[in-house]
């Protein structure tokens, strides 16, 4: 058996690479890419000389029973995204499941991801959150986010700048203009920049100034305080019913 290894990529400046990821790709049978375009351009930075196939959403149920038969048959295969670590909100669940289940060890290697220095920086509260990813672009998207407006825990929503203020305005309608949130854009990269504020003064931000690049929004979750309070009014509220 082989040994199918998902390897993290930069988001932004390429020094972020680790050392074991450089060996692996090295070393690896196949390095299977998003995009060997924009792969190629980080594996030419280093120097790495490797078999590149292309493994996307596109035709990840295509290509995963084949590259499930190599691993089985000893090779060592190497995953990449674009940018960051595949399967969060890249193709890459698919197959380390496929593989998982015929038995294959997956290892996954530690290193670069957006969401985690977003919520680093943002000032907000970042020991419990939950990972939201890309909300529904269309149908269920209002919905998704009223089944978050009890949430306690701190909110991380990847986003496209292109979205990004219509996005804020959704999350103030249903949060309130009060919430903070914090915008990241350009995370590793040169012009990286931090928006922090509520999100009224985020929202005049971005209305005054277009969102560019690759977007993280953080939002803080509802003060527990307000939320042990409501619990206890619809307590209240349940036992006035009953007495009547």
């Amino acid at each position: 058996m082989g040994i199918l290894y998902i390897v993290p990529t930069p988001v932004g400046n390429m020094e972020d690479i680790t050392l074991r990821a450089l060996r692996i790709l090295k070393e690896a049978d196949l390095v299977l890419a998003e995009d060997t375009r924009t792969s190629g351009i980080l594996l030419k930075h280093y120097d790495i000389k490797c078999h590149l196939m292309a493994h996307h959403k596109f035709n990840e149920h295509g290509t995963t029973a084949g590259v499930v038969e190599r691993l089985k048959a000893g090779q060592v295969i190497a995953l990449i995204s674009d940018a960051g670590t595949p399967g969060i909100s890249d193709p890459g669940f698919f197959l380390a499941r496929e593989a998982a289940k015929a038995g294959i060890t997956v290892q996954t290697l530690p290193g670069a991801t957006a969401c985690i220095p977003a919520i680093v920086s943002s000032g907000l509260p970042c020991d419990r959150f939950c990972f939201e990813g890309f909300l529904p672009q269309k149908k269920g998207r209002m919905t998704h986010l009223e089944s978050l407006r009890e949430e306690t825990r701190t909110m991380i929503f990847y986003e496209s700048p292109y979205r990004t203020l219509k996005t804020l305005q959704q999350l103030r309608d249903v949060f309130g203009g009060d919430r903070q949130v914090s915008v990241a854009r350009e995370i590793s990269k040169v012009h990286e920049e931090h928006v922090r504020g509520t999100l009224d003064e985020v929202i005049s931000h971005f209305e005054e100034t277009e969102p560019r690049g690759e977007i993280v929004i953080v939002v803080a979750g509802k003060e527990k305080e307000k939320a042990k309070k409501k619990d206890r009014r619809n307590d209240a509220d349940d036992e006035n019913e009953k007495e009547e």
